[in-house]
């Protein structure tokens, strides 16, 4: 039979902790303290994102103010960020939407209210392979194309060029965990089918690339930003990624033309 102390154990047969907290303040004091101590550490959060986003206004005058009520949200969701690249990324869109309000959504903050700094450096990678379409406002990580088979040759498939984006230094579960905060879609998107001669302009930041069909029934391939995904890549500005350009140039060669040029509206 074993046997055991009885002062082990409390009036109800729990087992007694085998510390305790020797302090001269009471609980309530010590939980008092605690309260104000963040209050303190959230104070210094909001006004060190709020002296980033003033270093990153232009000078220039604004008539336009972001809606009192998105302000609240604001604060309310990056009181607890204490991360400095994390708070850049809130200076950032607060001062986007002071010059512009309605840039940046209520779901927007709160996916990045929840994001880890990896998930925001995956969201980084992932920005140095992303294109924009001024057309429909839309950015995309282009995959590949295939070229669809015609009516003489029903059985094939098609030839599908894919682009290896492991080489780009983002693995596979980077982008699986983008598009599991939904800034990504999570099926692939094509193109509608491309004619022999057909011209296609997207921008790379700095550099803008159009793709010319050498003949017809191409079809592009592509990883679409969410509206989400969308707002928070326009608060990273990061260049190509040049291992990424080498991979379009090869890939696509041999059924487009390509013409890099630079992006004015970027340049340095």
């Amino acid at each position: 039979m074993l046997s055991s102390s009885d002062d082990n154990y409390g009036p109800k047969g729990d087992v007694k902790p085998l510390y305790h907290i020797n302090s001269d303040n009471s609980i309530l004091a010590r939980a008092q303290k605690r309260k104000d101590l963040l209050l303190i550490k959230q104070q210094q959060n909001i006004e060190t994102i709020l002296a980033k986003a003033m270093g990153f206004c232009p000078d220039v005058a604004s008539n336009k103010q972001p809606d009192a009520d998105w302000i609240e949200h604001f604060i309310a969701l990056c009181e607890d960020t204490s991360n400095e690249s994390m708070q850049t990324l809130w200076a950032k869109i607060l001062t986007g939407e002071t010059l512009n309000p309605g840039t940046f959504s209520i779901k927007s903050l709160q996916t990045l209210k929840h994001m880890t700094q990896r998930e925001a450096d995956a969201l980084q990678k992932c920005v140095s392979l992303c294109a924009y379409n001024e057309k429909d406002d839309s950015h995309f990580i282009l995959l590949g194309f295939y070229k669809k088979p015609s009516l003489f040759d029903l059985l094939r498939k098609g030839n599908k060029v894919s682009l290896n984006l492991g080489k780009t230094g983002i693995s596979f579960p980077e982008i699986l965990t983008l598009m599991d905060l939904n800034l990504l879609y999570r099926k692939e998107i094509e193109s509608a089918v491309l004619k022999s001669g057909q011209e296609l302009t997207f921008s790379f930041l700095s550099q803008k690339v159009t793709l010319k069909a050498k003949s017809s029934d191409l079809v592009l391939s592509y990883y679409k930003f969410t509206q989400t995904g969308d707002e928070l890549s326009k608060l990273i500005n990061y260049p190509i990624n040049n291992v990424y350009k080498q991979l379009i140039n090869k890939a696509l060669d041999g059924e487009f033309d390509l013409t890099w040029h630079v992006n004015k509206s970027h340049a340095t």
